[in-house]
């Protein structure tokens, strides 16, 4: 398949080798789960059913996201935009994740879209968990999160009912369901690999897999250069997931989708050609496969509460209309990502030294590690906001009072920057977030804290980055030198670029028209 690494939450999940070959056994074992009628399974409105006209080349695609917030979220958004074309889309998924979603669907069916979500039920006694933790990005620790997808593999038998059920012409699936392509095979229907990254991560993973070049080199810290690329695109060998460096079960099992993805259809990417157009071509020469780039997927949906009525604003966002123009700095982590004690020490320290004003999203349960009277310090100094719980990122970061955004390098976190024209200050912790910052030095849109561990999980941390490092990435990107000009000058050139690929004519409606032309040729073309 391809370096579905992106979403290297299986990481953090599974570090654990046994842990890992238990799970793939999983797989292949049936699950007691409450089986529903399937009317009951749907939920959609009297609307969206009753406009439903089937015509000679109406076409079905049932959409499976891994139960990840990170994957499930540009997946569903995916199921959206075809459905806002008249593609029926049906989002298979648990009945806790699809609260997650089910308001944005509603909307779309009141609106006459042919879209719907089918529900299963989580094996939540199976795997010890409680009713309603069914998401990894939700769970509070590496066991738990193991335990989740202990679930969600158990699930398999159950996903591959509803999908031969359902008869649809097309399987979406995220890339942590290898199985989809038999399945596919056997239905005698296209699967398309769902990848929420970039070609350019994509090919750096596959060059790595395939020539091997950290191998060559003597030590952690020692850099070289990822071969075949069309740029020079060096790395350390301390920056390349541990599955890459050593035979591990994670490893095993991304193989398995590895060899799914010679076998699928093709490559869905919730990225632009923009930006990487040299990686898009690059990658189809060495995948030698169909793909298709259809993102920023979240940017067609951008301004969509207040287009729906919306009126409840943030307190964030108030606080923000106070601020001067691209002053504010806006940290977050992405709902993988947990720092020790030591490294919130170092985060808040640097934020408060810094002298600009931020806002500091930490997550539900809260945080550690803050200084002795931080909270009140920076709250009579009115210099900056700590955030326990979710942030209207997308909001916040389209704000004009944001200047600079110190993130994970998480994906969809990139593409939300990108699009807005907000300059980057990275801090890769994971999985492809490596890749990312060196995209981001490429495209010349941010500087980094200089983080240069690619750690085991999501739940680990083995480098602290001290205050210095971060307060002085954060005075370049918001001072006033020519590099800092520059930065921010390449950001709003990106992001009238990324504005245009999802309007009409742009590269992405191009590749998702041309993508549904074809998944329409294909159902009047029976495979034998």
């Amino acid at each position: 398949m391809k370096n579905t690494f992106c979403m290297l939450n299986v990481l953090h999940a599974f570090h654990d080798n046994n842990l890992i070959k238990q799970s793939l056994l999983n797989r292949y074992k049936s699950v007691t789960t409450k089986q529903y009628p399937k009317d009951k399974n749907f939920i959609s409105s009297e609307k969206h059913t009753s406009t439903m006209i089937p015509t000679g080349d109406d076409l079905h695609i049932v959409f499976l996201p891994k139960l990840t917030s990170s994957h499930m979220i540009p997946l569903v958004n995916a199921a959206r935009v075809f459905a806002a074309r008249g593609v029926r889309s049906t989002i298979i998924t648990t009945v806790h994740n699809a609260l997650l979603f089910q308001a944005s669907v509603d909307r779309d069916t009141a609106a006459g879209h042919p879209i719907s979500i089918h529900t299963v039920t989580f094996p939540s006694s199976e795997v010890g968990l409680p009713v309603g933790m069914e998401a990894i990005s939700s769970a509070p620790t590496q066991e738990i999160a193991g335990a989740v997808f202990r679930g969600m593999m158990m699930l398999q038998p159950t996903f591959e009912q509803v999908i031969r059920d359902l008869v649809p012409d097309c399987i979406l699936s995220d890339l942590f369901y290898p199985w989809t392509v038999d399945l596919a095979d056997e239905l005698k229907i296209p699967r398309l690999m769902f990848q929420p990254s970039s070609a350019f991560s994509l090919c750096i993973i596959h060059n790595l897999r395939v020539h091997k070049p950290h191998e060559n080199v003597n030590s952690e810290s020692e850099s070289f250069v990822v071969p075949d690329l069309p740029d020079k695109i060096t790395l350390k060998r301390s920056q390349v997931s541990e599955y890459l460096k050593t035979k591990t079960g994670l490893g095993d099992y991304f193989e398995q989708i590895y060899e799914a993805e010679k076998r699928s259809y093709g490559l869905v990417n919730d990225s632009f050609y923009e930006i990487e157009p040299a990686y898009v071509d690059h990658l189809k020469k060495i995948k030698d496969t169909k793909v298709w780039h259809i993102g920023p997927l979240f940017q067609f949906f951008v301004g969509e509460a207040r287009d729906n009525g919306v009126s409840d604003k943030h307190g964030c966002l108030s606080w923000l209309d106070d601020q001067k123009p691209k002053s504010v700095i806006y940290a977050c982590f992405g709902s993988l990502v947990k720092f020790p004690e030591a490294q919130i020490t170092e985060i808040a320290l640097a934020l408060e030294e810094s002298k600009q004003p931020f806002i500091w999203v930490v997550g539900k349960a809260g945080i550690g590690g803050l200084p002795d009277g931080y909270g009140e310090r920076i709250k009579s100094k009115n210099i900056g906001m700590v955030i326990t719980g979710w942030a209207p990122q997308v909001e916040i970061l389209q704000h004009p009072s944001v200047g600079g955004f110190l993130t994970h390098c998480g994906w969809n976190s990139m593409l939300e920057a990108m699009v807005f024209g907000v300059p980057v200050i990275t801090w890769p912790f994971f999985a492809d977030q490596y890749n990312n910052e060196k995209l981001v030095e490429r495209l010349g849109i941010g500087v980094g804290v200089g983080a240069d561990v690619c750690n085991l999980s999501c739940y680990t941390a083995s480098q602290i980055i001290g205050k210095r490092g971060i307060r002085e990435a954060i005075e370049l990107l918001t001072g006033e030198s020519v590099v800092a000009e520059r930065i921010r000058q390449n950001s709003k050139e990106l992001a009238i670029k990324a504005k245009k690929v999802v309007q009409e004519g742009g590269s992405s409606v191009n590749d998702i028209t041309a993508l549904i032309a074809e998944l329409k040729h294909l159902k009047l073309t029976p495979r034998s």
